[in-house]
């Protein structure tokens, strides 16, 4: 007898009505996706839960991933028997048993087979004086119990587990669309991106580049920013788009305090040509209020006015030590602090505009001719698609 399932709770996605099946179908794909490594193991999904037979398969390694997978709510190592009560009582008692410094225990029946004899009540007595007589110095404690077991008696089958672990929650990725994040390399872009991901989004990413004055390491960073929010959903394209000419016109031609305002707009222009020909819906920005000169209200009014796409800002009401927090809850934060340039850190003006007006803004844009730079631009967009634990593909992938 052992710990042979991993039970899977989904938690949000129970809520949902007549479309329910599309994301459990959804949540089934990506658990599977995440976990061909473990070709022994069975994945099979009902309307209020997941079950997944390891088949011999160290359950670890497995738990681990699922915790990352989103529209997960929370998981649990099982024990299956069949529905009968000698059987119940054996499984429940080797799980007592197996569990670590317990002095008190708990026992939780949830009776969803109707056509069991004993009520929930009732069962709950039943397991638990079996437990009490065949173990020595175990109390039950109802309030505040070492071990809660759950007995979860079924049609097919009835599920012991002890302990739940907390999965990401959320809703399964690719069941709300697709936006396109713009990764900077910094601390905030992957925070947003990992957030809208948790909201189902599947995501691409964009990536402003200025060579000379960034460096490959400065890209690598990117990819490697990219690689990790794998983990979470599934490969990420990313499109490098060079800047440098147009961030120099801009430099040269607008004034200083204007050139920020007018560069994220320019960067809005070209991600939203980006997203209109992989058909891509939004775009997605790190951006939080009142964090930079670029992230006032003032300035998100005059930077978004280049676009009708939905920017998403899942940051937008966050401080920086929360995001600092996330981003090290994800592991993303030692790479963003790698000591290497992005381009928004390139060409920054002493003293930029924090309350630019949308009407300035639009007429120094007026007086600069970018069709040129941006038809060029378009043209030598480098992408690369970047899954997790692979080597870089696409056509940049001979750089690193």
């Amino acid at each position: 007898m052992l710990y042979d399932h991993i039970v899977i709770r989904y938690g949000e996605l129970s809520l949902k009505g007549k479309n329910r099946k599309v994301f459990i179908n959804q949540l089934h794909e990506n658990v599977r996706n995440k976990l061909t490594d473990f070709p022994e193991i069975k994945i099979k999904n009902t309307r209020d839960r997941m079950t997944i037979l390891l088949n011999g398969t160290d359950p670890e390694p497995v738990m681990k991933i699922c915790q990352s997978i989103f529209g997960i709510q929370n998981l649990s190592l099982a024990i299956k028997t069949e529905n009968d009560v000698e059987e119940i009582k054996e499984s429940a008692l080797f799980a007592l048993q197996e569990a670590n410094h317990v002095q008190t225990f708990k026992i939780t029946t949830r009776r969803a087979n109707k056509e069991f004899p004993i009520g929930s009540q009732e069962f709950n007595h039943v397991i638990g004086s079996h437990l009490l007589t065949n173990t020595e110095e175990i109390m039950v404690n109802v309030h505040q119990p070492d071990i809660e077991l759950h007995i979860d008696i079924r049609k097919d089958a009835t599920y012991i587990t002890s302990q739940k672990i907390k999965g990401a929650g959320g809703l399964p990725v690719g069941t709300s669309g697709k936006s396109l994040l713009l990764l900077s390399g910094g601390i905030d872009s992957p925070v947003a991106g990992y957030l809208t991901m948790r909201r189902g989004v599947k995501i691409e990413a964009v990536h402003f580049h200025s060579p000379p004055y960034t460096s490959e390491a400065a890209k690598q960073k990117v990819l490697d920013l990219a690689e990790l929010l794998t983990q979470f959903g599934h490969d990420v394209k990313v499109h490098m788009v060079p800047f440098t000419a147009l961030q120099q016109k801009i430099h040269r031609e607008i004034p200083h305090g204007y050139s920020m305002t007018v560069m994220r707009r320019m960067m809005l222009k070209i991600s939203e040509k980006i997203a209109k020909q992989e058909n891509i819906l939004s775009i997605t920005t790190g951006e939080s209020l009142g964090q930079v000169a670029s992230q006032t209200m003032e300035s998100m009014h005059a930077i978004n006015d280049v676009t009708n796409f939905p920017v998403i800002r899942p940051l937008i009401a966050m401080d920086k030590e929360a995001i600092i927090e996330i981003a090290q809850q994800i592991e993303s934060y030692d790479i963003s602090i790698r000591p290497f340039e992005d381009c928004c850190t390139i060409f920054v003006p002493i003293a930029p505009k924090t309350k630019p007006k949308r009407e300035k803004v639009i007429l120094f844009e007026n007086k600069l001719d970018v069709t040129k730079e941006i038809e060029e631009i378009m043209k030598t967009i480098e992408v690369v698609t970047v899954s997790k634990n692979s080597a870089v593909e696409g056509s940049m992938a001979d750089l690193f």
